[in-house]
């Protein structure tokens, strides 16, 4: 089991669009962790690219997280959403996205990790089926399936998961939950390991905002193998970061759920496109991720940050700029510190 192997108990999140890549994750196994390539968004050729990159920086294992897809959106729900958005395109020059509904080369995805394996393949926005699980768990990885609540919790189980990622209402970026909208789990990371704790003999990584070592021992108390940290990873020099992104981070500006930016609930640091599209938008996802895909790309060319997705945990101002394995480190120490205090606090 690859966490009982871990030399230090932390876990680099994916880190989907942008912030993902294969220095971060070198850096991160070669401390000690264990490191996610990020497979959403990339082209199955990208993806091949990326893998054969780590495995250039590091002898460690690392694993590939893939999305779930999930079905199209009826064109109705969204439809006034984005004529409402042609406003903005006017103001940035560009022309909206297509609306478009694809499955993020899940299939071609699936067949280059079978052909090539990695230790870890996670999954996020669903629980693959278990015939998918047997394959790879064939190939030789281990299956991993990202939770918001005790009932996925058990549907990635009967699934044949290998280990959970129990992902928190703290955590940064996309919510994990398997459906978007009435029923997806809300739970705070604490209350959620003590569940799963309670009724799951599977292994736990804990994620969301966990930026300290301290919260690392919290979640290792509370029945954690790892602790999964994804926003203080991203002011390292190695990630992919954008500017304007990296000095929101640096900020005590608060986070927020929101659709706003991808048609799917996602936290990031409110701006004033989070606060102006929020309450209008749809549950329509990849189909609105595609459709404001422009307006991003002309925010980062000019370094606005009203414009961008700036996904981040609830801790994010304490993220540090520092490389990627002080990060792992600086955490490690401050973790056992932390345990070593609370042992004796209870004697």
């Amino acid at each position: 089991m690859l966490l009982e192997a871990l030399r230090v108990p932390i876990v680099q999140a994916p880190l989907a669009g942008g912030a993902s890549t294969p220095a971060l994750t070198a850096a991160v196994v070669g401390a000690g962790g264990f490191g996610f390539v990020a497979g959403g968004y990339r082209t199955p050729d990208a993806l091949r690219d990326d893998i054969g990159a780590v495995r250039a920086l590091t002898g460690e294992p690392f694993g590939v997280n893939l999305f779930v897809p999930g079905a199209p959106a009826d064109p109705v729900a969204y439809e006034r959403y984005v004529a409402g958005l042609a406003q903005e395109a006017r103001r940035h020059g560009v022309a909206l996205g297509e609306p478009r509904f694809e499955d993020d080369g899940w299939e071609a995805k699936l067949a280059l990790l079978e052909a090539d394996p990695v230790a870890a393949v996670s999954f996020t926005f669903g629980c693959p089926p278990g015939e998918v699980v047997q394959r790879l768990r064939a190939a030789g990885s281990e299956v991993w399936v990202t939770i918001t609540d005790p009932d996925e919790a058990s549907q990635a189980a009967a699934a044949g998961a290998d280990a959970l990622v129990a992902q928190g209402i703290e955590a940064g970026g996309h919510r994990a939950s398997f459906v978007d909208g009435d029923g997806a789990g809300d739970y705070g990371l604490l209350a959620l390991l003590a569940l799963l704790r309670e009724h799951m003999r599977l292994p736990l990584v804990a994620s969301g905002g966990i930026a300290t070592g301290r919260a690392v021992a919290a979640v290792l108390c509370a029945g954690a193998r790892a602790a999964q940290v994804g926003t203080a990873f991203m002011r390292c020099p190695e990630a992919g970061t954008s500017p304007a992104h990296r000095e929101a981070l640096a900020t005590p500006t608060p986070t927020r759920l929101t659709r706003a930016f991808t048609g799917r609930q996602a936290r990031g640091i409110v701006n004033r496109f989070l606060r102006e599209h929020s309450t209008d938008a749809p549950t329509a996802y990849p189909e609105i991720h595609h459709v404001t895909a422009p307006l991003r790309a002309a925010a980062r060319a000019t370094n606005d940050p009203d414009v961008l997705n700036l996904w981040a945990g609830q801790t994010h101002e304490l993220a540090a700029e520092l490389p990627a394995a002080e990060v792992v480190t600086t955490m490690a120490a401050e973790a056992a510190q932390a345990l070593a205090e609370a042992g004796r606090a209870l004697r």
